[in-house]
């Protein structure tokens, strides 16, 4: 039983590895700007994937690894960048991998990314109202102005974002690992019906054609 446990973690690690390695590398290469100094970083998705399949704690802790190594590499933002992205990461991820642990269904992984939405919208509004004056050496009247038609729309366009991506490629990544034998085989979990599974990808169609829209909107 000892042997068993050590090599389920021995795979969680390297999972949780190879994770970390992809959203750092999806951090320096895919950056889509948006408003002022905010942009798009899909890293998000693959720190939700993490989350959904060890619980929202690896999502923390992948949170905070990914924007350390960031911060200290390719970031010009400093120790309030990496508050940033460690909180607007954690409020999306942890949020959304907690309510699947508790409800370890499509809807709950739908739920979960619609909560995680609106959670990291709230934050993030709330945070840039906070931090923002200080990195961008502004009054801080000045982004309380842009709160609204700035921070609000991007947040929310970010999450819904993260969530379609997440949709897409959350069951084809599960079924690599277990082919590769990383990921153990699910038991005694009943499978998605056809209908479920036909509503889940709209959402995630949905969504994404939603986020594709707002960046052509705002010539992106």
């Amino acid at each position: 039983m000892e042997v068993i446990m050590k090599k389920t973690d021995t795979k969680k690690l390297a999972v949780l590895a190879m994770l970390c390695a992809l959203a750092y590398i999806i951090v320096a290469f895919v950056r889509i700007p948006a408003a002022l100094f905010l942009k798009y970083e899909p890293k998000d998705v693959v720190i939700t994937i993490g989350g959904f399949l060890y619980g929202p704690f690896a999502s923390l802790a992948m949170s905070v690894v990914v924007s350390f190594i960031e911060m200290i590499t390719i970031s010009d933002t400093g120790w309030i960048g990496f508050a940033m992205n460690v909180l607007s990461t954690a409020a999306f991820a942890c949020t959304a991998s907690l309510i699947y642990k508790k409800k370890h269904t499509l809807s709950g992984a739908v739920l979960g990314m619609v909560i995680g939405t609106i959670m990291m919208t709230v934050v993030m509004v709330a945070w840039n109202y906070v931090l923002t004056p200080i990195y961008m050496e502004t009054p801080r009247s000045e982004v309380a102005s842009m709160l609204l038609p700035v921070f609000l729309p991007f947040n929310l366009i970010k999450g819904i974002l993260n969530a379609a991506i997440t949709a897409l490629l959350f069951r084809p990544l599960v079924q690599t690992l277990r082919k590769a034998n990383l990921f153990p085989q699910s038991q005694n979990q009943k499978a998605p019906s056809a209908k479920h599974k036909l509503w889940f990808y709209i959402f995630a169609a949905v969504s994404l054609l939603v986020g594709i829209a707002w960046m052509i909107y705002k010539n992106i």
